[in-house]
């Protein structure tokens, strides 16, 4: 038993922030961060919240699938920005779209998280515990972000992407997944800290805080290394994957994966130019788009690839 994709669905706020945008606010430029990153503009919520972006996402994806809400068994929403700590995101938008039938919960894997939330599916389907299951990635990530430091704030974004999952007996999905925690301080967002009647704090929460340069390191030795044990998994090979979709992080990551991997780049689909990096959202919504264009069919092998903060790492492989 695994899993098919019955449809896609996303969600980017109207507001549009370029870099020369962030220019005219910090000591930065549109050349300085499109040669580092490739990321030329995002979008940023003005009155969207992380909650409300799934929603919409997930309206979208239902209407394509032809899954009405009740029909959902599981409601898996994957987050670090969510709007509150209870009730879970999950939960607004079970009360949103009707899906009273759902069991819902919120998964926190960072940039990973979209990935973990299909593997929670994939699980779930083959335990026969649900047959339809609704996976959202979705961050407002522009809440947490320190605004003040240009060397972070211009690679994040906001937005919201969904699938509608069915358990499928006559698919099989693969994945290799993982996590280093002894390098976790290398990507950080503080929470709330002790606070009670023996303890007094009052510093304010700590924004996002990220060593660049260990993430990168990490990102260019793990990302070639866990499609490769995914496909070894599978018994496919490389070329017969038509996209690999990969979080959108940064350019020269992805430039990095394509070249160790000795591939096309043309079957690394990117909109981070576009989008920047929205964590957990940046794989469905790049799912969404090329399924939007008609660059998928069924039968197509794609896998999908997240990574980040933990950190972690997550690769799932699958027909169409």
């Amino acid at each position: 038993m695994s899993i098919r994709i019955l449809g896609t669905g996303s969600f980017l706020p109207e507001t549009i922030v370029t870099n020369d945008d962030l220019a005219k606010v910090m000591d930065t430029s549109d050349e300085w961060i499109a040669s580092r990153t490739g990321i030329r503009a995002r979008h940023i919520s003005v009155d969207d919240t992380t909650s409300g972006m799934a929603v919409k996402a997930a309206k979208e994806a239902l209407k394509e699938s032809g899954v009405a809400p009740e029909e959902l068994d599981c409601i898996f929403l994957a987050t670090l920005s969510g709007d509150r700590a209870t009730p879970n995101g999950a939960c607004d938008v079970q009360k949103a779209i009707g899906a009273r039938n759902a069991v819902c919960m919120d998964l926190n894997a960072a940039c990973s998280g979209f990935v973990y939330a299909l593997t929670t599916a994939v699980a779930y389907a083959k335990a026969a515990l649900a047959k339809k299951m609704l996976v959202i990635g979705v961050e407002t990530l522009s809440k947490v972000v320190d605004w003040s430091d240009r060397s972070s704030c211009v690679l994040f974004g906001d937005g919201a992407g969904c699938a509608v999952v069915e358990a499928d007996d006559s698919r099989e999905v693969f994945i290799d997944y993982g996590s280093n925690g002894e390098l976790g301080e290398a990507l950080t967002c503080g929470e709330r800290k002790l606070n009670n009647l023996l303890v007094e704090n009052h510093e304010p929460l700590e924004q996002v805080f990220m060593d660049g340069q260990e993430v990168y390191r990490f990102a260019v030795k793990t990302v070639p290394r866990t499609i490769e044990n995914v496909l070894e998994k599978a018994g496919v090979s490389k070329d017969e994957i038509k996209y690999y979709v990969l979080h959108q992080a940064n350019k020269r990551i992805i430039d990095s994966a394509a070249k160790r991997l000795k591939l096309d780049i043309e079957k690394f689909p990117m909109n981070l130019d576009r989008c920047s990096n929205t964590s957990s959202a940046s794989v469905p919504i790049l799912l969404d788009e090329i399924n939007k264009k008609g660059l998928l069919e069924r039968g197509d092998k794609i896998v999908m690839c997240g990574f980040g903060g933990g950190l972690t790492w997550g690769t799932i492989y699958l027909e169409w």
